[in-house]
């Protein structure tokens, strides 16, 4: 019977001990890290540098020269265009026929508010497992995705004096020719109407998203509780999107005060649907008054972000915590 023997490796003259006589082990080279690298530290500035080029070529030059075209009394053609000062803001604060258009955005506020409702009522009922659930989502998305002139136009006969809207309207016994857009507030009211229609889509979408991010546990959860419909929309749904509603609000009314499109299809600014922006869009092109129009464009960017900072700083951003 044989005993193996372990025979021990000489030991290392050159290998390093501690203090204890254990032997340590050399490491290998030490690499450095990604931020200490130069090239990699400007990749991320790379991939930034077109997107931020074309946001500084046709968003922040654009508006510097418009709030440069503001002091100074150019038509919009001539290429002298003399400094003046404030003269166009003075103008624009002394006229206040030039601010009396802004009594028709108070229509379209009106309107984003049933807007932002219906679209979260159908965001909320779609949200849940409903039969042809699919079918209403495009339904109710797909005028957004139609051209806003080709919605002008098909809107324009349906208002008409014996368009569309009065044949329906004879089938219920209320027949007539009616002037739907010929006076102001009829007019206004069918504007309205219509960017409700095409709009409702953009915030039942943004809702919907917002209310799938919630987890479904949380949704399992207030079932097993025994929560209704409401309670959960209630205490889970509408704290859980509030920062979507927060954007919309935003977003609607910033819309509200820039309305073009429809009403300067449908109307060209005609019989009291004249918006802010119809009114700046006819200064610098039909009146030659391309330093007072910017005026009027400066101001109105100054109102939409004072509105801004004012709904920001009632409704601050709240980190959401369901759990």
């Amino acid at each position: 019977m044989t005993h193996s023997t372990h025979i021990a490796p000489p030991p290392d003259p050159v290998a390093k001990t501690d203090g204890t006589g254990h032997r340590l082990i050399p490491r290998g080279p030490q690499h450095r890290s990604w931020r200490e690298n130069p090239l990699r530290r400007i990749t991320p500035w790379l991939f930034l540098l077109v997107p931020l080029a074309l946001l500084i070529t046709f968003t922040y030059v654009p508006v510097g020269n418009m709030i440069y075209y503001s002091f100074t009394d150019w038509d919009g053609v001539s290429p002298d265009r003399n400094f003046v000062g404030g003269d166009n803001y003075k103008e624009l604060f002394t006229r206040p026929e030039l601010f009396r258009v802004f009594a028709v955005s108070l229509y379209y506020l009106a309107a984003s508010v049933v807007q932002i409702a219906a679209a979260l009522y159908f965001a909320t009922i779609l949200s849940f497992d409903l039969r042809l659930r699919n079918l209403f989502k495009g339904i109710l998305f797909f005028p957004y995705l139609i051209n806003g002139v080709a919605i002008g136009f098909v809107f324009l006969y349906f208002f008409q004096d014996g368009g569309t809207l009065d044949s329906l309207l004879s089938l219920f016994g209320l027949g007539g020719d009616h002037a739907w857009l010929g006076d102001p507030q009829s007019a206004n009211t069918a504007l309205a109407g219509v960017s409700v229609w095409r709009f409702t889509g953009l915030n039942f979408v943004l809702f919907l998203g917002a209310i799938q991010s919630i987890p479904g546990e949380l949704y399992e959860a207030a079932q097993l509780d025994g929560a209704t419909r409401w309670q959960q929309f209630r205490h889970l749904i509408a704290p859980g999107i509030r920062p979507v509603i927060s954007l919309s609000v935003i977003l609607a009314i910033s819309g509200s005060l820039s309305v073009f499109e429809i009403p300067f299809i449908m109307t060209g600014g005609a019989t009291g649907t004249q918006t802010f922006v119809i009114q700046t869009i006819k200064l610098a092109f039909q009146f030659n008054k391309t330093g007072l129009a910017s005026a009027c464009a400066v101001v109105l960017l100054l109102i939409i972000l004072l509105f801004t900072w004012i709904q920001r700083r009632l409704v601050p951003d709240e980190k959401v915590d369901l759990v």
